[in-house]
């Protein structure tokens, strides 16, 4: 398993190792913003995060890399946070190494530009909050599975507790700050990034549900 900046080898590297085809296992620490350069905002950041050249808040929804590599249908995609479990991070790095092609696993890292009240020794405690608030999401897309007429898609986090997703917002500063600097624009911003996650959270269950048992009769 090789671990690879994302924001310091750029989309289009990661993206041309994976459409090689190549036996390559890739780990991305998703930190949603530039952490090698100072914590700019990328297309990683999520709406109403505050980052440089984003003091404002950012605008619009990040990118999903996992539904981007899935598309090419021949790669082993997972999403974990090993503070939230580590049962299923273990499961995915045991899959990624046996699957005979590209894997890529990309994880949720809390970095120091996000501002953890509870401070960076809590990291993992802050994992495992954002997939129960459903800010992250847990799942695994084995294509060997679609070949045993099985959904190659198993989404593994729970219905999320969503009355828990603004007090999770709440425990950054990089939103907080927000809220003290714009707090009109923060409220619709923090609405907005919940509806996200909820419309995202959505899409998954809709995908774990499709029935693959007719797809090669």
């Amino acid at each position: 398993m090789v671990a690879v900046s994302l924001k310091k080898k750029g989309y289009g590297g990661l993206d041309h190792v994976v459409a090689s085809g190549e036996d390559v296992n890739i780990l991305v620490l998703d930190t949603e913003v530039y952490s090698n350069t100072g914590g700019q905002a990328s297309k990683s950041t999520p709406v109403g995060a505050v980052a440089k050249f984003a003091a404002s808040g950012k605008k619009i929804r990040k990118k999903d890399l996992g539904a981007m590599a899935m598309t090419y249908g021949y790669v082993y995609v997972a999403q974990v946070a090993m503070g939230a479990s580590q049962n299923q991070y273990l499961k995915a790095l045991r899959e990624a190494e046996a699957y005979p092609g590209p894997s890529l696993i990309i994880a949720y890292a809390p970095c120091i530009n996000h501002g953890l009240r509870a401070g960076m020794d809590k990291s993992q405690e802050q994992q495992k909050n954002a997939v129960e608030a459903g800010y992250w999401h847990l799942y695994r897309f084995n294509p060997l599975l679609e070949k045993e007429g099985k959904n190659p898609f198993e989404l593994d986090s729970k219905e999320p507790d969503w009355s828990k997703f603004q007090d999770y917002l709440n425990s950054e500063v990089r939103y907080t700050s927000l809220k003290k600097a714009f707090p009109k624009e923060s409220a619709e911003l923090f609405a907005s990034a919940e509806e996200n996650a909820k419309w995202r959270y959505n899409s998954y269950k809709r995908m774990a549900s499709l029935d693959y048992s007719k797809v090669n009769q």
